[in-house]
């Protein structure tokens, strides 16, 4: 049996990521896989038992760094208004700093593996944000709302700006750079609408 080289494993994971972005779920393959990281198929199953398994691997990969960086120097027990900035803050950062990842995560978010991935990276995030959302509403910084109602407008207006950032042009065409002006002007609306 061959043994794992961690050099080309990290090659193929690039690769796929790279690939996922380009092509999409639906046109990614492990012949695609192998010829772009120049290596035999046969490589592959050395470190993935299928497609499939690899799609999984990297998505509970790429989100655990996503949640990991959203959770950074965050705690539960902070004030709604600095503790929401915070996950802004993380999310922009860790987002701007890590492009190909966050774009690869949102193709497979669109994957049949969605739900698994999610559930698998997730692990305690939404422990602690619903620790966080509860405090918030028993100390009144926070009107009581359906979760997906929270979620909508909490970070919506979050990830909009940040699709808009990536692709560098807003609704319309017209050229777009997320700034910290533009930043806090949706931040501030946020808090106005979810704050009594």
């Amino acid at each position: 049996m061959r043994t794992r080289n961690t050099d080309k494993e990290a090659l193929v994971k690039e690769k796929a990521i790279e690939l996922l972005v380009q092509q999409g779920f639906d046109g990614f393959s492990m012949n695609k896989l192998a010829k772009a990281s120049g290596i035999s198929v046969a490589t592959l199953y050395i470190y993935y038992q299928d497609k499939d398994d690899l799609i999984k691997k990297i998505g509970i990969e790429l989100g655990e760094g996503f949640f990991k960086g959203a959770l950074k120097n965050f705690s539960p027990d902070m004030a709604f208004a600095e503790g929401l900035r915070l996950q802004w803050d993380n999310r922009i950062a860790y987002s701007t700093a890590n492009k190909k990842a966050m774009q690869c995560w949102e193709a497979l978010r669109h994957s049949p593996h969605n739900e698994y991935i999610v559930q698998h990276a997730k692990a305690n995030l939404r422990e602690v944000l619903g620790k966080f959302i509860q405090n918030a509403i028993a100390n009144g910084q926070l009107v009581q709302l359906p979760f997906e109602v929270y979620w909508s407008i909490a970070y919506g207006p979050l990830y909009t700006l940040l699709k808009f950032d990536s692709e560098g042009k807003s609704v319309g065409g017209s050229p777009f750079k997320l700034t910290e002006e533009i930043k806090e002007a949706a931040f501030k609306s946020v808090i106005k609408a979810l704050t009594p």
